[in-house]
């Protein structure tokens, strides 16, 4: 005989008028969390009610019912429909449909409907939204709709759209969402299937070295050629453009580098064609080396006045300018139009104040140009040098012949006469008069000027002020002249060219700020080597001082060569750069992949990680595969003040103070060294900040010895 099953009765459904309602204690949620009642209440009058509450008959003192109902389950329900009572929006007596329940406890009905709700899996969602955009709604009504940011809209899409192979084992948890969200990077799906096969053949499947796979041979939005192009150019000549919605990623990558190349070198042409018809004999287009002016002469040209329409124009702007300043001087902040009109006229100003620089024809028809793009991605036109070849003859001293022996013979005579002796012999006599007194003897003009050339250097060590002067006029004749013989000191300094250059040297904020500083001071020498003699002593001590210095800076060679063996001569630059403070970490160098992990040894790379962050920093990067510990000592290293031994000054010491407080930090890489992964998507896609950019200083007029 078969048992029979006894069937399960449901509880009772009931339209229940909203007064009669009332929010049970017994509800187990007292913690807020999740979306507002605000909202919950807009989403109600979107769509009505979507899920019924759980009720239980209020019973009186004798367990009869008394007609209300109190709300054990749906109790932000019941507060969102208070809310919309209140606001008039829903009447108090609207029927809401409840499920009626007698039997049990009332917290185990709350508990229940809580705990044994499943949570949307965040796939589910992300095709959700792909499906009502696909549908028609735009991003912007379904971040409306749902209460969330239109950036979060954007990145869910994105997860939507990648291969349906990889959102397959997502969903089976074959991949984490970290993971997913790396390969939102690149849109191509069959490149994303490929770099999933490789990760299953790697130790690594860390987020950022599927991106680094993903991006390889694309150029970032932040390199220069990308910044000197534009990006709305090269996506108008049909580039495309990769974008991490969920990093920090500097703009993008521009998956092109072919068409951004040629990008390039067309409006590097164009500039350059503007440049050629100024009449510059040449003019040399692309990426220039470190030292590429060596060995030319500078023109440094002369600005072009400004008309008396511009004098006034500039007068009447710094008297609206002061008048402006003294009239709010008294205010905590400046009016928003005030403010404005003060950073405009400071832009007027400083357009008045970039001259225009006429130049020389005749220095222009042999001199040219450099056209290229700096570090920052702006044009960089370097006008006016002169290559040794295209110098004009330099005209040779005439022989002085009779004029010298004439000037001789008449000075002999005169002291001849003046002690009344003649020591020649009649018959040499005759014949000296008959072929005249002939140039002193090679041989007599060098003993004597050999004691001349003593006496001056005996006379010239004791005054040091024009020893100093007469130094400076032989470096600047060499350094700032084509090489002419025109110092009697034998003192001779080289701007020296580095063979092997570091990348991006050209481009460093120490190269630019030499080169700034040989461009000014050439600015204020004379143009004529000739002249350099007097304009040094017009200069007041301290500028002497400064040139001088820079003059001597131009000749440092510390460059370790491995064909050129110089142990003194690099220890001696140790001592040099001790005297003068030298700090390489402040003059903008930080270590990177690209110049010093990548290109040392795992062992090295552990150990400046242990020296800039600690023990614990180093252990947890020990087990990383070289390229993932290089990238993750570029994250911990930077801003540290660490430096490679061949950059340390002697006295060099790290900063260890901050090790302790960064402890956590560092902590939170995980084992095996690899990155905890975010376990909260809602987290993970928040939005990142853009970093500013520093605005480059003012130069002053005149270098000094403070630079």
């Amino acid at each position: 005989m078969v048992k029979s099953v006894q069937k399960i009765t449901l509880s009772q459904s009931r339209d229940i008028p909203f007064n009669r309602l009332v929010l049970s204690q017994s509800n187990v949620r007292r913690i807020k969390a999740g979306v507002s009642i605000e909202e919950l209440a807009q989403d109600i009058a979107r769509r009505t009610l979507l899920q019924s509450l759980t009720v239980r008959p209020v019973l009186d003192d004798t367990g009869a019912e008394t007609g209300m109902f109190e709300v054990p389950a749906g109790g932000r329900r019941y507060r969102a429909l208070e809310l919309l009572v209140q606001q008039k929006r829903l009447a108090r007596t609207a029927p809401v449909p409840c499920v009626v329940r007698t039997e049990g406890l009332a917290e185990e009905d709350s508990l229940a409907e809580n705990v044994q709700r499943a949570p949307l899996h965040p796939l589910d969602q992300f095709r959700a939204f792909h499906d009502l955009r696909e549908k028609g709604m735009s991003e912007e009504e379904i971040a409306a709709v749902f209460f969330v940011n239109v950036q979060v809209v954007k990145q869910r899409l994105k997860l939507a759209s990648v291969s349906s192979k990889l959102l397959d084992i997502y969903a089976e948890d074959g991949m984490t969402l970290d993971q997913l969200m790396a390969f939102t990077v690149n849109p191509g799906h069959e490149r994303q299937e490929q770099v999933w096969e490789a990760l299953q053949r790697s130790h690594n499947k860390d987020p950022y070295y599927i991106r680094r796979l993903l991006t390889e041979g694309a150029v970032r939005a932040s390199d220069k050629r990308a910044q000197f192009v534009g990006i709305a150019a090269y996506e108008a000549a049909g580039g495309e453009v990769m974008r991490d919605l969920f990093q920090q990623d500097d703009g993008g990558w521009l998956q092109n580098p072919v068409l951004l190349d040629r990008l390039v070198t067309e409006r590097l042409e164009r500039e350059a064609d503007s440049v050629r018809s100024e009449g510059w004999k040449w003019v040399e287009v692309g990426d220039v080396p470190y030292g590429h002016t060596y060995g030319l002469r500078y023109i440094s040209g002369e600005p072009v006045a400004m008309s008396d329409e511009e004098v006034a124009t500039a007068e009447a702007l710094r008297a609206e300018y002061e008048r402006l300043e003294q009239t709010h001087a008294e205010a905590d902040e400046l009016p928003e139009e005030v403010d404005q009109r003060l950073g405009e006229i400071e832009t007027a100003l400083a357009a008045l104040d970039e001259r225009a620089v006429k130049y020389d024809p005749d220095e222009v028809a042999r001199g040219g140009v450099f056209v290229s793009i700096d570090g920052s991605g702006a044009l960089r036109v370097e006008r006016g040098y002169v290559r040794p070849e295209d110098e004009p003859a330099v005209a040779q001293p005439e022989p002085e012949g009779d004029t010298q022996a004439n000037s001789i013979e008449v000075a002999s005579s005169q002291a001849a006469e003046a002690q009344g002796t003649n020591s020649l012999a009649p018959e040499e006599r005759d014949e000296e008069e008959e072929q005249g007194i002939k140039p002193i003897p090679d041989r007599l003009m060098t003993e004597l000027t050999a004691y001349r050339t003593l006496a001056l250097r005996d006379a010239l060590g004791q005054d040091p002020d024009v020893a100093f002067v007469a130094a400076l006029h032989a470096l600047c004749l060499r350094l700032f002249y084509r090489y002419t013989p025109e110092s009697c000191l034998d003192v001779d300094v080289k701007s020296v060219v580095f063979g092997n250059q570091a990348p991006g040297l050209n481009d460093s904020t120490v190269a630019r700020a030499v080169d700034e500083r040989h461009r000014r001071w050439s600015e204020h020498l004379p143009r004529e080597s000739g002249e350099l003699w007097d304009a040094l002593f017009a200069f007041d001590p301290d500028s002497r001082d400064a040139l001088f210095a820079h003059c001597v800076a131009l000749s440092v060679n510390a460059v370790y060569e491995p064909w050129n063996r110089r142990p003194r001569a690099l220890a001696h630059a140790d001592r040099i750069a001790e005297a003068v403070g030298l700090d390489i970490a402040a003059a903008d160098w930080s270590p990177t992949v690209d110049n010093y992990f990548g290109r040392v040894t795992k062992a090295r790379i552990v150990q400046a990680v242990r020296e800039a962050k600690g023990e614990p920093a180093a252990q947890l990067i020990e087990r990383l595969k070289k390229g993932a510990m290089a990238e993750r000592a570029q994250e911990l290293l930077a801003s540290s003040g660490w430096l490679p031994e061949p950059l340390r000054t002697p006295g060099w010491a790290i900063d260890t103070t901050a090790l302790g407080s960064e402890a956590g930090q560092i902590s939170a890489i995980g084992p095996g060294g690899e990155e905890s992964a975010v376990t909260g998507y809602e987290t993970a896609m928040a939005d990142s900040e853009q970093p500013a950019e520093d605005q480059p200083a003012a130069t002053e007029p005149l270098p000094d010895a403070a630079e």
